[in-house]
């Protein structure tokens, strides 16, 4: 046998004395390939596809590892309060626009971001899978977004588009809000709260319009608020002149009944001196004579 028939024989035989303390760690590592941890502020649902328990356990799993054979899944949800935000894209990722699209009561057409805060109901994480079969993330790009979609057109339909743009838009959110929690909340699923993400998107032909119109009626209320002020001060003239006129009515009246006040302020105002000079045939003031 030729030195190159040998050496591969030999490399074999030493391989095979070696092969099982090679398989120990193989042999180790076996049990953590099969077994999925649930992390903090989550829970797991386990779903098994063989055998006769195969199917959504409808037991939530807490934190912590578990064994996972062949054919069995964990699936994780969130029970801490998550966020999203479906925006518009960038140039440059027109294929990833999120931003939801809907129209006034007249049919124009408006487009806005909009942000969701949600959190699962540990308790009933097995119902919405069961539900949806798919993880959080499925949730929020499908159910959840055309949810979310679906009651704005419903919303926005009932109003204007001054409306939307201005004093209800707020309302409008909130009434899509109320919308999508009622409908995932029995699947365990707590939509807790629905905002804008974004200035409301309008034609800039209508967003002209609107600002023309609202810069008139600032305008307006200027212009009515210089009258009323106007129209207040004079009114206070009026008032402040009829006082005084009044006043001195009441006065005269006051003086003609009682003559004996004029000669009674003349006292008070003397300052007991007599006059210095006098002409002929002028009278002296009054003295005050002592009883």
């Amino acid at each position: 046998m030729t030195d190159f028939d040998f050496e591969p024989t030999r490399i074999r035989r030493r391989l095979l004395r070696l092969s099982p303390l090679a398989l120990i760690p193989l042999v180790a590592l076996v049990p953590m390939t099969s077994c999925t941890r649930v992390e903090p502020g989550h829970v797991g649902i386990r779903v098994n596809n063989f055998g006769s328990a195969a199917g959504v356990s409808d037991r939530s799993l807490g934190v912590g590892w578990y064994f996972t054979p062949v054919g069995s899944n964990i699936y994780e949800y969130p029970v801490y309060t998550s966020t999203y935000a479906w925006t518009a894209s960038s140039a440059e990722q027109s294929v990833n626009d999120e931003a939801f699209n809907f129209q006034d009561r007249n049919g124009l057409n408006l487009s806005a971001d909009v942000s969701v805060a949600y959190r699962v109901d540990p308790v009933r994480a097995p119902v919405l899978f069961q539900k949806y079969r798919t993880d959080m993330g499925g949730i929020v790009a499908g159910p959840l977004r055309n949810a979310v979609r679906s009651a704005l057109v419903e919303e926005a339909a009932k109003l204007g588009v001054e409306e939307i743009y201005g004093p209800k838009k707020g309302e409008l959110i909130r009434a899509a809000w109320r919308d999508v929690s009622r409908y995932f909340e029995p699947f365990g699923l707590h939509v807790e709260q629905l905002y804008w993400a974004s200035n409301i998107r309008v034609p800039q032909q209508v967003l002209a319009q609107i600002n023309n119109k609202i810069a008139n009626e600032q305008g307006a209320l200027a212009a009515q608020a210089n009258v009323a002020t106007v129209r207040a001060n004079a009114d206070a003239a009026i008032a402040e002149a009829e006082g005084k006129a009044k006043a001195s009515q009441i006065e005269g009246d006051a003086l003609r009944a009682n003559p004996e006040i004029l000669r009674q302020r003349a006292i008070e105002k003397w300052n007991g001196q007599l006059p210095t000079y006098m002409a002929g045939g002028s009278q002296l003031p009054f003295i005050v004579q002592k009883e």
